[in-house]
């Protein structure tokens, strides 16, 4: 039986916690939070997005960075496998649209509350408010932790799971990334991930609160296309938002960072440019009489209407039977290539995930540790792991915890 330290009372920690006492260990955990799996309550707002059900090949697919160093912890711990433990601790779940795994009663609360049952099980020592200073080594191999107060407790293994930057608001405060700089680890750049868009133009004030369903998105770089995704989006105050641009800003974060982007929304993905046109011209047919600014309340939502006409360069008070042909391909044209410019990425205060962490060639894939100090493992957001959203980057959290936490010998 050996001494384990658990840094971190996140999805992580509290699956390494488990992992490592079901495997027979004594295992103390440690959260600086007043209670556990605060970033958890967050998630999927509020309703917690545990895992996506896709098959192993898709889960893979969803992972932004580093896919291939997740093969073992994914196999040895698996979507099914996530929702075998709740559906085990009295959580059952339910699988919505894009594969999202959700808790039956919609609260994440009760996925906490199902992980707490299972630590307490396992005879996990948890204690709160309790805040890591650093950590403790001798002969390249780690010995302990020391705590903010002055205390020191010693282990004979210590799991770093501390998260990232993102949500500071739930302590992520970086700390597990000071541990391991010093350490010796290589901590590679960081950058809010899955995270809202600022953009350039003033019009974005007009438009707020507009919400956007089944648009298709392209992010462009000197019309080069980086991302491309149908989905939902949402106009905001500084910028965009919504499904499509959060999976969107994490594909195109270092891109950003050195160039603003574009940019373009199909509104009207099933429709091809003639197709769009017809609709267009019979829409004008059936209101020949009426001026152009009242025409296009069929096609689109009351807000984009004054945008568009005035992208168009057609007066509003035009009557529709003067619109020529090639003015109508124009309206078409801003309907099927709406474009703005991305400016930059909102901070981690919004930010779901944290991209970049320590890297993943100093950590063994196969067992979590240290590839710099013995017995010292790490496990979930504090890693440089990181995949879009629908659940996929909690099952890194609980793949990596539990592998890490299986691990100890």
């Amino acid at each position: 039986m050996s001494r384990v330290v658990v840094i971190g009372g996140g999805a992580a920690g509290m699956m390494a916690a488990i992992a490592a006492a079901e495997a027979g260990h004594q295992v103390v955990l440690l959260e600086k939070n007043e209670k556990l799996g605060k970033k958890v309550y967050l998630t999927g707002k509020g309703r917690c997005n545990i895992t996506n059900a896709a098959e192993m090949e898709d889960l893979f697919a969803g992972i932004i960075r580093n896919a291939k160093f997740l093969y073992s912890s994914f196999y040895r711990f698996t979507n099914l496998d996530m929702m075998r433990l709740l559906e085990s601790c009295g959580c059952p779940v339910k699988t919505e649209r894009g594969g999202r795994v959700f808790p039956v009663s919609d609260k994440s609360s009760d996925v906490i509350k199902a992980l707490s049952g299972r630590l307490k099980a396992a005879g996990v020592s948890v204690r709160l408010g309790t805040e890591v200073g650093g950590l403790k080594t001798d002969g390249g191999r780690i010995t302990g932790v020391l705590l903010k107060k002055g205390q020191e407790l010693a282990a004979d293994a210590v799991i770093v799971a501390t998260g990232g930057l993102s949500y500071p608001s739930t302590g992520a405060t970086g700390d597990g990334y000071r541990f391991a700089a010093g350490l010796g680890h290589t901590v590679t750049e960081l950058s809010p991930a899955l995270v809202p868009f600022t953009t350039g133009e003033e019009l974005l004030r007009e438009l707020q609160g507009l919400s956007l369903k089944n648009i298709r998105a392209r992010i462009l770089l000197n019309e080069k296309v980086l991302y491309e995704e149908f989905g939902e989006m949402l106009f905001t105050h500084f910028g965009v938002s919504g499904p499509v641009l959060l999976g969107a800003s994490s594909r195109v974060a270092a891109r950003i960072k050195k160039t603003p982007l574009v940019l373009a929304i199909d509104l009207k993905p099933a429709l091809s440019p003639e197709q769009l046109d017809a609709r267009i011209l019979r829409d004008f047919e059936q209101e020949k009489n009426k001026q152009f600014k009242n025409a296009l309340t069929k096609i689109l939502p009351a807000k984009l209407i004054p945008v568009v006409i005035d992208r168009s360069r057609i007066e509003p008070e035009r009557q529709i039977n003067t619109i020529t042909r090639e003015e109508r391909r124009r309206i078409a044209g801003q309907m099927k290539d709406f474009r703005l410019t991305l400016t930059g990425l909102r901070g981690y205060q919004e930010a779901i995930i944290t991209q970049g962490g320590v890297s993943v060639k100093e950590i063994n894939p196969s067992t979590m540790e240290s590839k710099k100090v013995r017995h010292l493992y790490f496990a979930g957001e504090v890693l440089d792991l990181d995949g879009v959203t629908g659940g996929f980057n909690l099952q890194i959290a609980w793949s990596t915890g539990y592998l890490a936490g299986i691990s100890i010998e």
